[in-house]
């Protein structure tokens, strides 16, 4: 048994390890390629240089905050999927597919073109978008109690309702879509130092309440009738992780708008890494999710010359595939 545990825990360590060598080697590629390319002399000179230049405004400005982003975003969208899947039992939740990102969005999207004198509000209008998106997939899940199945099942057709409704406002408001259209698709570009505070602030406190859910995730895991006989309170506490959850999406949409599959993908190939334990499952996922958006919006900035794909269409890109890969695979993934 000391054995296994000893190999267990030179193997989540490792993995760690790998992950953070692969975060800061990404950081330094973000910061080091564009549409203007320099080399890591360049920048630490630039950076630690008293005079201002060129170099220095776009690295210091540019694309240091949206690194941050990246990071932040990646860690909270990973972070909610892990939640939201142990919450259904279900590897194929994450905020996007069962609608607590289109409850935020639809707000956020609200905000931005009937009501644009608030748009500085909108990270708050956000979390109530997905905390309402979130009360009616329940209220109309509940039957007796809060069954995985039906709640997957009430989140696809608020997602459908509200994609319909968004589609619906763009058309009402064609000529005020160029901001939405990036917020649609998901983008950090433009972001700045501004949109960093606001997504720490939030990222920093969902986390906490994320980590501090790893217990009740565990119990969750186990299944309704083993979670009851520990004397967990199954309905409340899939509330408290899917409250969670759905405050995490909101400050990642409300910052970077509409990103999917992060969610989705990232815990569970933390889970074919070190397995379905969350207390080193979901830090695993939080790294993990920093470096592949991170990744993301790099391939974005640079994949093509002159152009930029937002990272939300990256994302779609590459996470569809592994969708389809999930939806084929046979049998319940347990990451064993």
């Amino acid at each position: 048994m000391k054995t296994k545990q000893k190999i267990s825990l030179l193997r989540v360590s490792s993995v760690m390890l790998v992950l953070l060598i692969l975060l800061g080697l990404c950081s330094v590629l973000s910061l080091a390629v564009g549409s203007a390319g320099y080399s890591i002399q360049e920048i630490l000179k630039a950076l630690f240089s008293q005079e201002d230049s060129p170099v220095k405004t776009i690295v210091l400005n540019l694309r240091l905050p949206r690194i941050i982003l990246a990071i932040l975003i990646g860690s909270s969208l990973s972070a909610a999927g892990a939640l939201l899947q142990s919450v259904m039992r279900n590897p194929l939740a994450d905020p996007g597919t069962i609608g607590v990102s289109a409850g935020a969005g639809t707000a956020a999207t609200t905000i931005l073109l009937i009501f644009p004198q608030l748009s500085a509000s909108v990270p708050l209008f956000a979390f109530g978008g997905a905390a309402l998106a979130c009360v009616l997939i329940y209220t109309m899940a509940w039957k007796g109690g809060v069954d995985p199945t039906r709640i997957i099942l009430s989140g696809v057709a608020i997602n459908s309702v509200l994609g319909a409704y968004n589609s619906l406002l763009q058309l009402m408001n064609s000529d005020s879509l160029e901001g939405v259209l990036a917020f649609m698709n998901g983008s950090l570009s433009g972001r700045g130092w501004h949109q960093v505070q606001i997504a720490a602030c939030y990222a920093s406190v969902g986390l906490v309440m994320a980590f501090l859910c790893i217990k009740s995730a565990n119990a969750l895991q186990l299944g309704e009738e083993m979670a009851k006989s520990l004397g967990v309170k199954v309905s409340l506490n899939r509330v408290l992780l899917s409250a969670v959850a759905a405050f995490l999406a909101a400050a990642t949409v409300s910052v970077a708008g509409m990103i999917g599959f992060v969610g989705l993908v990232v815990p569970h190939i933390a889970r074919l890494l070190v397995g379905s334990d969350y207390k080193v499952m979901m830090p695993v996922s939080v790294v993990l999710g920093a470096v592949v958006l991170l990744a993301a919006d790099t391939v974005g900035r640079t994949v093509v010359p002159g152009m930029e794909i937002p990272v939300g269409i990256v994302m779609a890109v590459c996470g569809g595939p592994f969708f389809l890969y999930l939806l084929r695979k046979k049998g319940k993934v347990s990451g064993n």
